[in-house]
């Protein structure tokens, strides 16, 4: 198995930044403008929708401030059945995002474009927080035909 992974400060509180991981409304404004479920209840499964797919997340755990886990439910075949795993720490005025997308089988060719597309989607989420506005599909950089 083999996973995505990043790291990003973004300067504000790990609640301002649970917040924008855990309600649809927030999630909407960073990642997927079309964005639909219960980010912030356990069990609760969101639904992504892109120009190019999309993905459903059932939400595994939940922590306030500290850590939120989806599990892929269903999308493209190797999304299904990994994790995405967020955990949040304070350092001085910035929230330290340690991201995960763990459990690909192999590093395929669509893993490369999906690592580059989550580093994306995590400045869009810094710059959500820290100016109010992010990159969200449809608005975010596409890199490939596979937007």
């Amino acid at each position: 198995m083999v996973d995505i992974l990043h790291r990003v400060g973004i300067k504000s509180s790990t609640t301002e930044v649970y917040d924008a991981l855990t309600t649809a409304e927030g999630l909407a404004k960073w990642w997927a403008t079309d964005t639909q479920g219960e980010g912030g209840d356990l069990g609760g499964v969101l639904r992504f929708r892109f120009e190019a797919g999309g993905f459903d997340m059932k939400v595994l755990e939940l922590q306030p401030g500290a850590r939120v886990l989806w599990e892929v439910v269903d999308g493209p075949a190797e999304w299904v059945g990994t994790q995405v795993r967020w955990e949040l720490s304070q350092a001085d005025d910035y929230t330290v995002v340690l991201f995960k997308h763990a459990g690909w089988k192999e590093p395929v060719e669509f893993m490369h474009h999906c690592s580059t597309k989550w580093a994306l989607f995590l400045m869009s989420l810094k710059s959500l927080v820290e100016t109010g506005e992010g990159a969200p599909d449809p608005r975010d950089v596409k890199i490939d035909n596979w937007n």
